[in-house]
Order: structure tokens, then C-alpha cells, then sequence
């Protein structure tokens, strides 16, 4: 599915400005239809995958709790 610079932008909560700043670097590649760029949205599936997992590694770690007691002594 292609979407516009705005809709891609808004999917992966990025500005607009460097959304294109991506298109020129080759770093998201895009289609010029002579009115606008058109991209791609399966070249995010990845990153969309990554973030989830991400997220949950955090939340995980979030729910964690902290031994009570930890054995350390002390040298001084």
C-alpha cells in the first residue's frame, strides 16, 4: 500500500521535513508520481515490529521487581 509523505509521517510519528530528508538520502525509498512522493508502507513492517517488541522488553522491565535483600558486603 503507498501512502503520501504526511500519512507515512504521521505512521511512524516523524515530521514531515525529515521524512523527505529520508527520500533524498535514499533512506526510505519512494516513488515521484510528478506530484508527490509515494511510499511504500510495507518497508516499515520491521520497525513497526521492532517497536512493539521494544516496548514490551521495557514494560517487562518496568514490572521487575527489585530484590529486597542483596547480599553484598561490604569491604571498608
Amino acid at each position: 500500500m503507498y501512502k503520501t509523505v504526511a500519512e507515512t509521517a504521521k505512521d511512524i510519528s516523524m515530521p514531515e521535513d525529515q521524512v523527505l530528508r529520508y527520500i533524498y538520502a535514499g533512506r526510505i525509498k519512494a516513488v515521484y508520481d510528478g506530484e508527490q512522493y509515494l511510499i511504500n508502507s510495507s518497508q516499515f513492517d520491521t520497525y513497526h515490529e521492532q517497536l512493539a517488541r521494544i516496548k514490551e522488553e521495557i514494560e517487562i522491565w518496568r514490572n521487575t521487581p527489585i530484590p529486597e535483600d542483596i547480599d553484598v558486603k561490604d569491604e571498608d
